[in-house]
């Protein structure tokens, strides 16, 4: 006879092996002292750090919890698509990719866990609550800020113009977090202009 907390157990301890696999997702943005590449489950955990620490910049009907669990497991699909930096200009294939292993990453999970988590992803995704716009603001800060940290890690690597990122970027951080924005601006505009970019 089967046990049903022991099967919910198996299952939520598979999905915790599964997504181990993230730390092995390398991406394009280096760490801080551009020793190496930041990896997808270092971004996860730092960005659920960045919404904790800047809840204060929210704007109305964010639910700075909820954006904390969105970010830890934003980007658990990528252990099986892989990281597509926003200026490698390979994106579009990702979606239909994306939605497919989110189905299977998730569904490793008891159905509660599954829909609430796959929920989430998709919230996420999409970008139209108040709470996914946060989330997608501070997904789109880190890797600026950890560009400059670090010389200019991708936008050296990908030839990127201020123009560029303030398309790529730059709206869509200030979507979520507007004064953020004016306070990345000012410090990351001159590593442009140094480079007539």
């Amino acid at each position: 006879m089967s046990d049903p907390a022991q099967e919910r157990l198996a299952a939520q301890f598979a999905f915790l092996r599964e997504i181990e696999r993230l730390k092995s997702v390398t991406r394009a943005t280096p760490i801080h002292d551009a020793s190496r590449s930041e990896n997808s489950a270092e971004h996860s955990w730092t960005l659920a750090l960045y919404a904790l620490v800047l809840a204060d910049q929210a704007g109305p009907g964010v639910d700075a919890w909820r954006a904390v669990r969105m970010l830890l497991i934003h980007d658990l699909v990528e252990i099986d698509v892989g990281d597509v930096p926003i200026h490698s200009g390979g994106g579009a294939a990702h979606g239909s990719q994306a939605v497919q292993a989110a189905e299977r990453i998730f569904g490793l999970l008891p159905s509660d866990l599954r829909d609430d988590l796959h929920a989430l992803w998709v919230e996420f995704e999409a970008a139209e609550t108040p709470t996914a716009v946060f989330a997608k603001s501070l997904d789109r800060v880190q890797p600026v800020l950890l560009n400059l940290q670090s010389g200019g890690g991708s936008w050296i690597e990908y030839d990127v113009s201020w123009e560029q990122l303030e398309t790529r970027v730059g709206t869509k951080i200030a979507r979520g977090l507007p004064g953020v924005w004016t306070w990345v601006q000012a410090r990351i505009r001159p590593w442009f202009a140094q480079r007539g970019r």
